[in-house]
């Protein structure tokens, strides 16, 4: 009994300090996504209270995040035309998506997502933030349509500066960066920026722009819609959605098993946070995924279990029940603070700073990611990083797989000497040095990755010989590709004359070699189990 309850007092103690650190976040990203603060409490609540019944990890807040907030912000306004309806709707199938992911048993493929990929993204995510929120700070309204958007509109705000913004906005930048450590456990800094930097406007600088009026109260619930014309369109900027608020769900819920030594259910995770970014689309909230800061609060605060996130979430609903009156006095040059506070801490300074020692596949990965990010939009930018990214990867597979490709040339004289004559050497074998066989060992995988290289690796070796011996022996996988180059390599070594025998086909590799018919033009007896019946066969061939 004492073990339950010493975990419920965390759950709370838990649930208490996340909602503290989702307040202002989640007021924050509604703004940075284009959809309006309150839209940032409602996803926080519906998203938070869903994927902590529903999701696959027990430790895990989850809510609007700086990277979904930003894609929705593309979204808005490059893929649905700044109509909420349509962005609702793409947000929609984005959980779909996921939760057909989570059906399908895709959770575990995601986290696969190559490191330069995420690195570059969330770069980009940070810097994106920091030069959109420039703006607020200094008192001008956020230029929707992203950095570019933003960076022209920066002269006109210079020349047009608001002191009162942006005293306001550089205090709580302040607050931010130095509110002393020892303070965070019992008052997070964004939370006490949030707190000076709102009675500074309240009080004294109260001519600085300001969220202005809040619905309170539930939100409405309406069916987001879109035109079956658009549905094509809109298909890439879903997924996109879906993949990166995958990837963060998961990504954070590995930091939560690693505060809390349990594990989570990655399918079951995509599952569940895809269905609250359903109902997310329907009562007009940003959408959300694992968030890693509520997240670590909670952890560390003692959360152990579903009800901490259940709490946080209900504790969110009751502030927006009858916060409306105190948030609209939230002046948008300290939300704006909080959030460049934000980018520079999302930015991987830790990559960065080691750009110089990376690999140059890599480095291109993560330039182009970060650099079609800023420029073009999130959601081409992560679709090219990843074709990049898996070209880059091939490349390096290609290289370790065909290391394991060994040619052996057999000295007549060992190989083809009759093991039952008299003599040292065989007297049918003119030229004891000469190697008339070879022996091709695929030893490993092979894939696509490396199957055109293989053809011409192995022609080569191939053509020395008048028998080849394809040894697959060591061979522990192999692809359709690979399966078809091979076919093609028997193929093109009869019709040059040489003699083909397949040594140690068994299990996975026979079977899709015989699928294939890839061995179409090799004769049954011509197929062996070992060296000494590859013998027998290659001194037959030759005519011993």
């Amino acid at each position: 009994m004492t073990d339950k309850l010493q975990t419920l007092r965390g759950d709370v103690f838990g649930g208490l300090t996340a909602a503290v650190v989702a307040l202002p976040l989640s007021l924050a990203f509604g703004v940075a996504s284009g959809l309006g603060a309150i839209a940032g409490l409602y996803g926080a609540i519906a998203v938070g209270m869903l994927a902590a019944l529903l999701g696959g990890s027990r430790t895990q807040i989850s809510g609007p995040t700086a990277p979904l907030s930003v894609a929705m912000s593309v979204v808005f306004v490059d893929y649905a035309g700044e109509d909420l309806s349509k962005a609702l709707a793409i947000v929609a199938l984005a959980g779909l998506i996921q939760v057909l992911m989570g059906a399908l048993r895709l959770g575990s493929y995601v986290a696969y997502t190559p490191y330069s990929v995420v690195s570059g993204f969330t770069s980009a995510v940070g810097v994106i933030i920091i030069v959109v929120q420039v703006l607020p700070l200094l008192g001008t309204e956020v230029a929707l349509g992203g950095a570019l958007k933003s960076l022209q509109s920066l002269p006109d705000a210079v020349a047009d500066i608001d002191p009162g913004a942006l005293v306001l906005g550089l205090a709580t930048l302040a607050v931010c960066i130095y509110w002393p450590n020892r303070f965070k456990k019992l008052l997070p800094s964004s939370v006490a920026a949030l707190i000076v930097g709102t009675l500074l406007g309240v009080l004294w600088l109260k001519d600085a722009p300001v969220i202005g009026e809040v619905p309170t109260g539930l939100p409405d619930v309406n069916l987001p819609g879109i035109a079956l014309g658009d549905l094509a369109s809109a298909m890439p900027a879903a997924i996109t959605l879906a993949l990166l608020g995958s990837i963060n769900s998961l990504l954070t819920a590995m930091v939560a098993d690693s505060l809390t030594r349990q594990t989570h259910d990655p399918n079951r995770e995509l599952m569940g946070v895809g269905a609250a970014n359903v109902v997310v689309s329907l009562i007009g909230g940003v959408p959300g995924a694992g968030a890693t800061s509520c997240t670590v609060a909670n952890c560390r605060a003692g959360g152990r279990s579903r009800i901490s996130g259940v709490l946080c979430a209900a504790i969110l609903l009751a502030l927006v029940l009858g916060l409306g009156s105190y948030v609209d006095s939230i002046p948008h040059a300290v939300l704006a603070a909080i959030l460049i506070k934000i980018g520079f801490d999302i930015i991987d300074w830790r990559y960065l700073l080691r750009i110089h020692k990376i690999q140059w596949d890599n480095l291109v990965v993560l330039m182009l990611t970060l650099g079609l990010a800023v420029v073009s939009d999130l959601v081409v930018a992560v679709a090219v990083g990843l074709i990049a990214a898996a070209m880059t990867s091939a490349r390096q597979v290609e290289r370790l797989e065909l290391q394991t490709v060994v040619s052996t040339p057999l000295l007549d004289m060992t190989f083809l000497a009759d093991p039952e004559a008299d003599d040292e050497f065989d007297l049918d074998i003119d030229d004891p040095f000469s190697a008339r066989a070879g022996l091709l060992s695929l030893r490993g995988s092979f894939t696509v990755a490396s199957s055109i290289k293989l053809f011409g690796t192995m022609t080569t070796d191939i053509a020395g010989h008048e028998v080849v011996i394809f040894d697959f022996s060591q061979t522990v996988h192999i692809d359709d590709s690979a399966a078809m180059v091979i076919g093609q390599l028997i193929d093109a070594a009869i019709d040059d004359n040489v003699g083909v025998i397949v040594m140690s086909l068994s299990g996975e590799t026979a079977e899709i070699l015989r699928v294939l018919d890839s061995l179409r033009n090799v004769d049954d007896g011509h197929i062996v189990d070992n060296l000494d019946e590859a013998r027998v066969v290659a001194r037959r061939m030759l005519g011993l």
